[in-house]
């Protein structure tokens, strides 16, 4: 996340400073320490026949839930991103593959937010949380570079097909 957004943003687009990220991603996260709720002690985590559901209703281990999808979409973003930036992906493809991942993204929050009380601490719920919202942030500052800026990230003199999707 942010590989390529957080340099643009600042660098290209000057829209905020660093530090002013800085403040807001730490007032974000106070806030969402005092809203996460408390560790239950007791919690056993429900027997499962299917992963997907489990976690979608709360009923799975918030690391089982953060971890795995995290590093999957990690790793999707950096490479698509990658593959934009060199070319070898078209425009059109990179918003078709964002979309498909944000489908998914929606059932990674809901499944955090509802899991959040199944964690050793307060801290790591809130943390699990913020990360969340930061792929909403991240995805929005997709979209502005895509829709304002594409010529900064996308290599549009070597997209000879979807050459019009800079403009």
């Amino acid at each position: 996340m942010f590989f390529y957004s957080l340099s643009i943003l600042f660098n290209d687009i000057q829209l905020v400073s660093p530090i002013e990220c800085l403040f807001m991603a730490a007032a974000i996260l106070a806030v969402l320490y005092l809203s996460a709720p408390m560790p239950e002690q007791n919690w056993q985590q429900q027997p499962f026949d299917s992963f997907l559901l489990t976690s979608w209703l709360g009923g799975m281990s918030l690391h089982w839930v953060f971890w795995p999808y995290f590093l999957f979409l990690n790793a999707s973003l950096l490479m698509v991103d990658g593959l934009a930036k060199s070319g070898k992906l078209t425009v059109s493809s990179w918003d078709e593959i964002h979309f498909a991942l944000l489908l998914t993204v929606i059932w990674w929050t809901t499944s955090i937010w509802r899991c959040s009380g199944n964690s050793k601490a307060r801290i790591w719920a809130a943390l699990a949380r913020f990360t969340t919202l930061a792929v909403f942030i991240e995805y929005a500052l997709k979209m502005l570079i895509r829709i304002d800026y594409p010529r900064i990230f996308f290599n549009c003199e070597d997209i000879l097909l979807d050459y019009g999707s800079c403009f």
